[in-house]
């Protein structure tokens, strides 16, 4: 019985140590795949919504994970400390990949930034991925195995302690049951380690791994409908940069429990990273997990009470629905192509502000299209030929003259054909090239209206500008720039601006105004009449021009009907303020009449014609008789 038990301590030992080890090792690889996978989610969002807040995110995580390889090389042997080391250097690679892909998304490259993820960004990802989880897998078996080799242990020693039961060996008896403790406490050591390897810390939900787990589980069913959703918290920045950590976690905390509050016993909700979370629904078709994604965004839209504040914010939910059909579909690969599905989804719907959208082919095929436009649109702004201005006259209505041309940009697109402003100058305003593009603009029109004059013919030329080009303070020595380096003079240029791109920022627009003004630059109101209209506003602007919204013209036919009083109100209050009134949208010979006799000065339309190149106005640069 005494070496029995003699035994069972240096083997219980032994196996004590191993399973310590190996759990920590595990824990460490876990966190370090926790990382990776967190800095991969903020590469993605940093795509969608830049910001130095997303890159310190993204930095802190990358940290995270070289303190867990640090871990590593601490506690494991020769194989862990050479793995960590490899590691560490094809996460450098990783690390230069996403800068370039942070650098071509600073520069409004998105189709760049796209190329680099997929070709250098997700390999190197799935490459460090697959490394970390293996040698967490390999620990955790063996920690599994070292926890097996435990019990075998207790229970041979157990079976001695009934056989020194029938001698009387008390003492031995004392011993073998200080060994069952020791046994007893290891294993216990072991169940936390394992459970802290697989589970959020702060909500205590599963984390990356274990949803991926269960998640390849549910694949293997054979015919299983299952659904996956991914979502993420729309205000949540918000939340941590206002009020502090402290009360970005427990709102996490929260949130966590609203999520499992609603769903089934066998569902599972993770927390994959930050602000993000996962729901596994097996069995789930696409009308129960619509319904689950409506409840869950009633929840999440009701207040929380944090400590002593009350927040609320919102959350956009992307949902993938996979029926499996082969009980080998429960693959990495396919496990993660499911996630992918419900990823973009996910982005989709933040992006339509839809709450929660389904996957389905057309899902994909937005994004990187929108994406590939975007750099397409890039390198047509940087080769200069694919973009090019068309001109519409504006005519003189008490004698038929030209008086000016407005430049509209067009692009002519080498494979899609002729791409319409309204698709891609919408784009170029949300994404930052829409000053570059109006610097494009600006610079064709000046030098067209220079080459113009050169040609005897006097023509003012009319761009217009978006609310972001108010607010940028180089926009004044731009335009003096190109003025001078075309030596045309001030006022035959004219900008045009809409009411609700100078209220978007009155003070810093009407600055900006004022300094073109100076220039000698013609300013005008366009598509007045759909903005503020606020009289006082237009008191303070240094305008020169007035254009009459084409809505209020389109059923214009009379001097007595209500468009008629509109666009009297606007003639008179454009005189008295010493304004030029210019109508839009003038399409036949009885709104030219009704104008005629409203009193406006100008019109611009397709009766008088469309938009066209430079060379198809020689007509109108003819006096108007021999027109």
């Amino acid at each position: 019985m005494a070496v029995l038990c003699v035994m069972g301590v240096g083997r219980t030992r032994h196996a004590a140590e191993t399973v310590a080890r190996s759990t920590a090792l595990s824990d460490a690889y876990a966190r370090a795949n926790k990382a990776i996978a967190e800095e991969e989610s903020l590469e993605r969002k940093y795509r969608l919504d830049r910001g130095d807040a997303v890159r310190a995110r993204h930095a802190m995580a990358g940290a995270a994970l070289h303190a867990a390889l640090k871990d590593v090389e601490a506690r494991g042997g020769a194989p862990d400390r050479d793995l960590a080391l490899r590691l560490r250097h094809v996460h450098d690679e990783y690390g230069y990949a996403v800068l370039r892909v942070f650098a071509a998304v600073d520069n409004g490259d998105l189709a760049e930034a796209a190329r680099i993820n997929n070709d250098d960004v997700d390999r190197i990802f799935y490459q460090l991925s697959a490394e970390i989880q293996a040698a967490a897998d390999l620990h955790a078996r063996r920690a599994d195995a070292a926890i097996a080799e435990l019990r075998r242990v207790e229970a041979l020693v157990f079976g001695g302690l009934l056989t020194a039961v029938g001698v009387g060996a008390v003492l031995l008896i004392g011993l073998g049951l200080l060994v069952v403790r020791y046994q007893n406490a290891m294993m216990a050591q072991a169940d936390r380690h394992e459970h802290a390897a697989r589970h959020d810390a702060l909500t205590g939900l599963p984390n990356r791994t274990l949803y991926t787990e269960r998640l390849e589980a549910a694949m293997r069913a054979r015919d299983a409908v299952l659904s996956v959703m991914l979502l993420d918290l729309d205000r949540f920045k918000e939340v941590n940069d206002t009020l502090g950590h402290q009360y970005g976690d427990e709102l996490l905390v929260q949130v966590a429990a609203r999520l499992t509050g609603e769903v089934r016993a066998g569902d599972t909700v993770a927390r994959l990273s930050g602000d993000e979370f996962a729901v596994l629904l097996p069995g789930a078709d696409v009308d129960r997990a619509r319904a689950l994604a409506g409840r869950l965004q009633e929840r999440l839209h009701q207040s929380f009470v944090l400590r002593d504040v009350t927040v609320d914010v919102e959350a956009s939910i992307g949902i993938a629905v996979r029926q499996v059909r082969q009980p080998d579909a429960g693959t990495a690969e396919a496990a993660d192509e499911l996630l992918r599905a419900a990823d973009v989804a996910m982005y989709a719907a933040k992006d339509t502000k839809n709450g929660a959208v389904v996957y389905e082919p057309a899902t994909t095929a937005a994004p990187p299209s929108r994406l590939l436009l975007l750099g397409d649109l890039r390198r047509a702004l940087a080769e200069a030929e694919e973009l090019v201005l068309y001109y519409q006259p504006k005519v003189a209505l008490a004698s038929g003259e030209l008086c000016g041309v407005e430049a509209l940009v067009r692009w002519h697109h080498p494979t899609r054909g002729l791409v319409a402003p309204a698709e891609f100058v919408p784009m170029a305003e949300n994404t930052g090239l829409i000053n570059l593009l109006t610097t494009h603009v600006l610079g064709r029109a000046v030098a067209q209206a220079s080459a113009w004059r050169a040609a005897g013919w006097t023509v003012p030329v009319a761009v217009n500008l978006s609310p972001r080009c108010l607010t940028d303070p180089a926009l004044r020595d731009r335009v003096e720039g190109l003025l001078t380096e075309h030596r045309l003079p001030a006022q035959l240029l004219r900008l045009e601006v809409t009411e609700s791109a100078v209220m978007a920022n009155p003070a810093l627009a009407t600055a900006t105004l004022r300094g073109l003004h100076r220039l000698g630059v013609r300013l005008s109101i366009d598509d007045y009449g759909t903005g503020y209209s606020s009289m006082a506003y237009l008191k303070q602007l240094p305008v020169d021009e007035l254009k009459i919204d084409r809505s209020f013209v389109v059923n214009l036919s009379g001097a007595d009907d209500d468009d008629a009083v509109l666009v009297r109100s606007a003639v008179d209050l454009g005189h008295n303020l010493g304004m030029t009134v210019v109508a839009e949208g003038v399409e036949h010979a009885g709104q030219v009449e009704a104008l005629r006799r409203l009193g406006c000065d100008i019109a611009q339309g397709y009766h008088y014609a469309r938009p066209e190149p430079a060379d198809h106005l020689r007509p109108w640069l003819q006096p108007a008789p021999a027109r």
